[in-house]
């Protein structure tokens, strides 16, 4: 059973809903650790002073912030104590909006809201509400001492509370330079649109893995079996000379198309088999 990381209530007008937060998302990254090779033995990490270059107990480490090259500003407990937002334990909905309205970029980390048993009945009633009106709830909820936007999204039989970045910290698009709008050549666009029409598919996240975490496992597991496994890597494409767009769209159209193909003889084959088989069961019987 997965661990509540949070218990509150949900507030917006009046409304008070008791809930518990989940994480949504699993972090499914390997994880190592840093050995001695003559002996296997565990590397520790030592604090160690720049200037003087002595080893520094934890009870010594100060937090500084650098406000000039070389010149800091330390920090200590009680000045972080002050700064901190009162926990609060509440979703406080301040507006809702259009979900279109929001740039995707601003969205984070997403967790689950379970409700607690007395609150199921206003639980489900504003998840459905959210549907009908297309709408989510912007937010703010203090987790872990700090103030966090968010919003309070429907998904299935859930409501999700994704946590969101501030405006301050996404950086402007006016740093970067990007093509301006301009107008396609029409051919060139009928066969973009062409090409993605023939790639274009219902998405399944299940369908994608993280291979190279997958080849990585396979050789831990080898190895820890005593066994070893040649080295496999994959072949980079061939480089091509083709310098026009036009030829590459139409190239890679062709190629899609023939995947595609492929992919459809191939189902078609297997539905094929499948209905002989049907068949020949009947007849049996």
């Amino acid at each position: 059973m997965p661990h509540a990381i949070w218990s509150g209530t949900i507030n917006f007008g009046l409304v008070t809903i008791p809930v518990k937060l989940f994480t949504a998302v699993r972090t499914n990254e390997l994880r190592f650790n840093f050995l001695h090779k003559k002996d296997g033995g565990r590397i520790n990490n030592v604090r160690r002073c720049s200037l003087d270059g002595e080893e520094v107990p934890y009870a010594d480490v100060a937090r500084g912030y650098e406000y000039e090259k070389g010149k800091y500003v330390v920090l200590g407990d009680e000045d972080f104590k002050n700064a901190s937002v009162e926990a609060t334990q509440s979703v406080d909905i301040v507006q809702f909006v259009d979900l279109t309205e929001i740039n995707p970029m601003f969205f984070d980390t997403p967790y689950y809201l379970e409700p607690e048993k007395k609150g199921r009945h206003a639980y489900a009633l504003l998840r459905e509400a959210l549907k009908d009106a297309n709408k989510v709830g912007i937010a703010k909820v203090v987790l872990r001492a700090r103030e966090h936007l968010a919003a309070l999204k429907p998904n299935g039989d859930a409501l999700v509370l994704e946590l969101m970045h501030f405006n301050d910290e996404i950086v402007a698009q006016s740093d970067f330079d990007f093509p301006e709008a301009e107008k396609m050549p029409a051919n060139e666009l009928k066969v973009a649109k062409m090409l993605i029409d023939t790639m274009s598919a219902t998405f399944e996240p299940a369908q994608f893995h993280d291979t190279y975490k997958q080849k990585l496992l396979g050789l831990i597991e080898a190895r820890a079996a005593g066994k070893e496994i040649p080295r496999i890597r994959g072949k980079a494409p061939a480089p091509t000379n083709v310098v026009n767009l036009m030829d590459v769209l139409q190239r890679s159209l062709a190629e899609s198309k023939s995947t595609g193909s492929a992919r459809g003889s191939k189902n078609g084959k297997k539905s094929d088999e499948k209905a002989k088989t049907t068949r020949r069961k009947r007849s049996a019987a």
